[in-house]
């Protein structure tokens, strides 16, 4: 079955959509709609497909299959639920929801309506991301002990990015971007036993011209099975990105950045030839990592079909496993559950950055155009 699919809003994040759901064989893009209407047509003429500046009157005219939102996050809510009513699978652009309790009023509506919705959390489908996620439920490094992620390199709040909107957030264009590491730790370690277990700090380690509260975050919490999550993420310009997921049989480190995947198994201080042997491991997971993305790259050089596309498009590799759900009738790839959890998490950052200065949190309120 092929789905016929529409994309709401125009924004620059709706490329990725619009482009992905044109290669994909398994959807047919067939509307966009944009309250902006001239920004509709602009694409529509682009993708060959038509063009709404009315979402209601676009469900009234099209036989969807699915729904793309890629709108301002303070429209998911409403625009979720109409097209839950009208039963439609829905991808929403992360966050999920301006709140948390836009989210768990989200989660109740999707229970009510037994309706198929799921967010955009692409950083989960990166071929390294995969490969860890693999290694783990094979149980390469035995029971799951703890995930610890140091994201250094994110975008500093001043920086210009996504629009002036983003600066209202107190971590500015930084806040913008901390769903996808914490959404990455929850991927992998599993979500918080409470949201009494969540634990945030933050800093402001450097000067701006306008005022932000922080560019520096680190979070923690336990999850129901005693797994050990934590992050730490930094503004900076030099990206050093890794993810080490420990088990009681070894563990796994991710290099985010070059997309490799190590995994120590050894007991490395059992000898002077044995602690030489996790220098070598870790070479071999590099080297592994970088002839397995060279090989991706050129087979997409030679064959631009859908299969190398979504390989290596990490927002493409995520459309094509909520095509097969909605196809198989399965559970979605990201459940709304893990957008909630995120909010939470960045609510407890935003908690710790006012207490810091002594001054109220304001909802999250982001605009992905």
């Amino acid at each position: 079955m092929t789905l016929e699919t529409a994309v709401v809003g125009g924004g620059v994040v709706s490329d990725y959509h619009l482009s992905g759901l044109t290669q994909c064989p398994d959807t047919e893009l067939v509307a966009i709609c944009d309250l902006d209407e001239s920004r509709a047509r602009e694409k529509a003429t682009e993708y060959d497909i038509n063009a709404y500046a009315d979402f209601e009157g676009m469900l009234a005219r099209e036989s969807l299959d699915w729904i793309h939102l890629c709108t301002p996050v303070g429209t998911h809510l409403e625009l979720a639920r109409m097209a839950m009513e009208d039963g439609i699978p829905v991808l929403i652009e992360k966050p999920v929801t301006e709140t948390v309790a836009e989210a768990e009023e989200l989660e109740r509506l999707v229970e009510e309506h037994d309706a198929t919705v799921s967010v955009v959390h692409n950083h989960n489908f990166s071929p390294a991301m995969r490969k860890a996620r693999g290694l783990i439920e094979d149980g390469t490094i035995g029971r799951l002990r703890s995930v610890d992620l140091l994201y250094a390199g994110e975008t500093f709040p001043d920086d210009v990015r996504r629009g002036a909107w983003a600066f209202e957030l107190p971590g500015g264009e930084f806040e913008e971007g901390l769903p996808h590491p914490i959404y990455m730790v929850l991927n992998l370690g599993g979500y918080p036993e409470s949201t009494d277990s969540i634990q945030a700090n933050t800093s402001l380690a450097n000067e701006y011209t306008q005022e932000f509260a922080y560019d520096s975050v680190q979070f923690q919490y336990t999850t129901d099975d005693g797994v050990l999550c934590s992050g730490t993420v930094l503004a900076s310009d030099v990206p050093h990105k890794v993810i080490q997921v420990h088990g009681d049989r070894g563990s796994i480190e991710i290099d985010v950045v070059s997309q490799s995947v190590t995994v120590l198994d050894r007991d490395y201080q059992a000898s002077p030839k044995t602690r030489a042997l996790a220098n070598v491991d870790h070479i071999l997971g590099r080297v592994q990592g970088t002839v397995e993305n060279l090989v991706a790259v050129g087979r997409r050089t030679v064959d631009d079909d859908w299969d190398s596309v979504r390989n290596l498009d990490s927002h493409s590799y995520q459309f094509g496993e909520e095509v097969r759900a909605i196809q198989r009738g399965e559970p979605m790839a990201v459940p709304v559950t893990e957008g909630t959890w995120t909010l939470r998490i960045i609510e407890a950052v935003r908690e710790a950055a006012a207490a810091a200065d002594g001054e109220q949190t304001v909802p999250l309120s982001t605009d992905n155009t």
